[in-house]
């Protein structure tokens, strides 16, 4: 995992071209403005989930991780707490395909709070608990890049 803000990337030149470019798209484009849901911006090689939701407890949350993309947690408006732990930490249930989608039970062993402009990248082994209150419950609205690997 990779955590930072948009606005100080000169710090992450080691970052891959796909991440830079979600990075860009991001700075180029009035993402806060989006409707919520699926924005395809290079078929599946690349897109961009605009979620909006408000944050709760974490045990309300569920635990997850992905195979063949890339997650790039963009936060647009709000604060949220994200829990991390590493996927050979956790209690892996059966992957879902057509999804990308591996469900997960354990504990966090990390977490990080996002506030505007601030990003997470979560690799495949990244397992990830997002929409978790950061202090108190609060509407939030982000970008969730999907990079293809």
């Amino acid at each position: 995992m990779i955590i930072g803000n948009i606005y100080n990337l000169e710090e992450c030149t080691f970052l891959e071209e796909q991440l830079r470019e979600c990075f860009s798209y991001a700075k180029s484009h009035d993402l806060a403005s989006w409707e919520k849901g699926k924005h395809e911006i290079d078929g599946d090689r690349l897109f961009v989930n605009i979620a909006e939701y408000t944050t709760t407890i974490p045990e309300e949350r569920f635990w997850e991780a992905h195979r063949y993309y890339l997650d790039v947690h963009v936060m647009l408006r709000g604060t949220e707490q994200i829990d991390l732990n590493f996927i050979q930490n956790m209690k892996q249930k059966e992957f879902v395909e057509a999804d990308d989608f591996l469900p997960m039970e354990g504990e966090k062993k990390a977490s990080v709070i996002l506030e505007d402009g601030d990003f997470l990248i979560c690799y495949p082994s990244d397992g990830h608990r997002t929409a978790v209150a950061a202090g108190r419950p609060e509407t939030i609205k982000k970008a969730i890049f999907k990079v293809r690997i």
